[in-house]
């Protein structure tokens, strides 16, 4: 089959929404090329090994996704291009937004983006681990085994790492954890290796679906984690202990207006994926809902915000 590298050069604040917008249309894959963050794992020591050169322009993100060859593929470029030029209705500058495809081999984009990916500390404890590279951990140590595959979520995006700081603090042996927006599953496999005692994966693409229970697999937590597609809390049943939402802060909002009732009493809200310019609408959301802001976290330009039904 003959693919199609579809890149557009944009800015920090609507990465994730260009890559959701990439899953969206179907994409086989999404690869992010970030400079500022390759740059400051570089600087910081946090890979033992890195090819990659240091880059001078940090501000423009580079996001590149896989889309078969056929008569479908006009479509949907017209339809992406409509898509990402409407950001702007959700205040998020799109930047450059300059559009480029070219045909390429699958066993090429298929392991591209691995070049990128190592192991990580994303917290005091938790290590994300590539499934093709050895790591021998502290006693302490965590260990997330990896395989982000085709779908959205490794770890080392700053929405990712802090809701994993959130987890490590606020989690408790025995939690129910609602994991919205699983993507690779990454923060459920965490909550579930923190001690969680069931947690509920939801996803509605079916491609995230699929990496996740191949993750969940791989971490040995299917006795704890269950994937489930699905848009939003749709879907799932009963109440949790903590729900954890790492979208965009329109879905944030979305789901603040159901989920406070899918938490037990004194349950915690988590929410990550909110660019610092769209803060205070989030703010504004949780304000009109049941929780109470706890803490709020903020790193380099996104924002995690930790909420409370009631004292714990």
């Amino acid at each position: 089959m003959k693919w199609a590298e579809i890149s557009i050069q944009t800015t920090h604040e609507a990465t994730e929404a260009v890559a959701n917008i990439f899953h969206e249309l179907g994409a086989s894959g999404v690869v992010i090329e970030d400079p500022e963050l390759i740059n400051s794992y570089r600087r910081a020591g946090i890979w033992d090994y890195c090819a990659i050169p240091e880059s001078a322009d940090t501000e423009v993100v580079t996001i590149k996704a896989y889309l078969p060859v056929d008569e479908h593929l006009d479509d949907i470029l017209k339809i992406f291009e409509q898509r990402v030029n409407e950001l702007e209705k959700h205040n998020l500058d799109k930047g450059r937004g300059i559009i480029r495809w070219r045909e390429v081999k699958e066993e090429d984009w298929a392991s591209a983006w691995k070049q990128y990916y190592h192991p990580l500390h994303i917290s005091e404890r938790i290590v994300i681990k590539p499934s093709w590279e050895e790591y021998e951990p502290a006693a302490s140590e965590v260990v997330i085994e990896l395989d982000p595959g085709m779908a959205f979520g490794t770890g080392t995006h700053h929405t990712t790492a802090m809701c994993a700081q959130c987890l490590e603090s606020e989690i408790k042996p025995g939690d129910v954890v609602f994991d919205i927006g699983t993507g690779s599953g990454i923060l459920a496999i965490i909550a579930a290796k923190l001690g969680a005692k069931e947690v509920k994966a939801i996803d509605l693409d079916p491609v995230a679906i699929k990496v996740a229970r191949e993750n969940v697999k791989l971490n040995q937590v299917e006795d704890i984690v269950t994937v489930v597609q699905g848009d939003l809390l749709t879907g799932v049943q009963g109440q949790a202990d903590i729900i954890v939402v790492n979208i965009i802060a329109d879905v944030i909002i979305r789901v603040l207006k159901d989920g406070p009732g899918r938490l037990k009493a004194e349950g915690i809200f988590i929410a990550s994926g909110i660019i610092s310019e769209r803060l205070s609408d989030v703010t504004a959301a949780f304000l009109e809902s049941e929780l109470v802001i706890d803490r709020v976290m903020e790193e380099n330009g996104w924002v995690a915000i930790v909420a409370r039904k009631g004292g714990r």
